[in-house]
């Protein structure tokens, strides 16, 4: 399993992530924006350049980061722009550690396949922190 950062921005995420890039060298492995997504997500038209996914890889690590969309609830407020993105080994093992660490917390996302090919789901646990975990299936 794997434990990486994920940073939330509302509208100034490709801008730090360029920054992060100078900082630390590589190339973005992934660089999505909302306007990338199927037509149904319901994102405003002035927002489909805003980024819905990015992955800067560090060393061992991925930072990976987003923009805010109105469509999709309020801008990220300091102190809450920021969670804590796993890489579950099994979608079971994913089951197994969202249940856990959501309950008694609040899902935000259940677990569910995405259309990005990702089976996902986030919540925030009961002491406030917010966690993402996906499962990603072999590539044939």
């Amino acid at each position: 399993m794997s434990l990486n950062p994920y940073l939330f921005f509302d509208g100034n995420c490709r801008e730090a992530f360029d920054f992060y890039r100078s900082v630390f060298g590589g190339d973005f492995s992934v660089l999505q924006t909302f306007g990338d997504g199927p037509p149904d997500m319901g994102v405003p038209e002035a927002e489909k350049d805003r980024i819905m996914h990015v992955s800067l890889p560090i060393g061992p690590a991925v930072l990976m980061g987003s923009d805010s969309c109105s469509a999709f609830g309020p801008p990220p407020a300091a102190g809450d722009n920021f969670a804590i993105s796993l890489t579950g080994e099994s979608r079971e093992h994913c089951d197994r550690i969202f249940a856990a660490l959501s309950a008694g917390g609040a899902v935000r996302m259940p677990m569910q396949e995405t259309f990005w090919g990702s089976y996902f789901g986030n919540w925030t646990d009961r002491f406030g922190i917010g966690w993402m975990i996906s499962f990603d299936p072999p590539k044939d």
